[in-house]
């Protein structure tokens, strides 16, 4: 069933292509507010492997979060590849924002305070970057 899934693509495309595949045979919840609990039930283990400072059971327990997002997207018709994608464009123009309006100011972003940078990223918001 998974076969066809090319393992060259992005992740979160990979993801869901795979989560659609098992979904046509059947695999898949009926209710989103079980994949929506899924999704809670994997942020609960990602802070017990965090709090444990188990480095291994940390960076799996990342994995099976953002896959069970990947899956929550798809239950709510969004393509999660295209929704990272649209967050990081809209980080790079307000960090931008940042980085401009620091330069007016002759300042430079490592002497800022993450307050200062966060009302030039709250300006960025406000201008609808």
């Amino acid at each position: 069933v998974l076969d066809g899934v090319p393992r060259a693509l992005p992740a979160a495309l990979r993801a869901q292509r795979v989560q659609e595949k098992a979904a046509n045979v059947g695999f898949d919840w009926h209710d989103r507010r079980d994949v929506w609990a899924k999704v809670d039930e994997e942020i609960g283990e990602l802070r017990v492997e965090i709090d444990a400072q188990d480095a291994d059971g940390t960076r799996r327990e990342f994995g099976d979060v953002l896959f069970a997002l990947v899956n929550a997207a798809r239950h709510e018709g969004v393509i999660a590849e295209d929704a990272l994608h649209g967050t990081i464009n809209t980080f790079m123009r307000r960090f931008q924002h940042i980085e401009a309006r620091a330069l007016e100011n002759g300042r430079d972003l490592r002497d800022m305070s993450l307050a200062e940078m966060d009302a030039y990223w709250n300006e960025a918001k406000g201008h609808g970057l």
